[in-house]
């Protein structure tokens, strides 16, 4: 099974909601500060259709979501 990967900026309060949603879920994920490394944001670019939204859920090349209910 592919690896659900959240794609994330610091201080961003809805990236916190899914954290925490989707943890309670017992969702496991794993995160990608999209402003420490030029190819997570890159990813995040073209999952999130160049928006840059966040938090952007992928689990392999299927877009989960793009912002978190409609925010972000």
């Amino acid at each position: 099974m592919a690896t659900r990967i959240m794609y994330v900026k610091p201080n961003c309060p809805y990236c916190a909601e899914a954290r925490e949603a989707m943890g309670a879920e017992g969702i496991e994920f794993v995160e990608r500060d999209a402003t420490t490394r030029a190819d997570w944001r890159a990813e995040l670019m073209r999952h999130s259709r160049n928006t840059g939204k966040v938090p952007t859920v992928v689990m392999g090349d299927e877009v989960v979501t793009v912002g978190w209910k409609g925010r972000g």
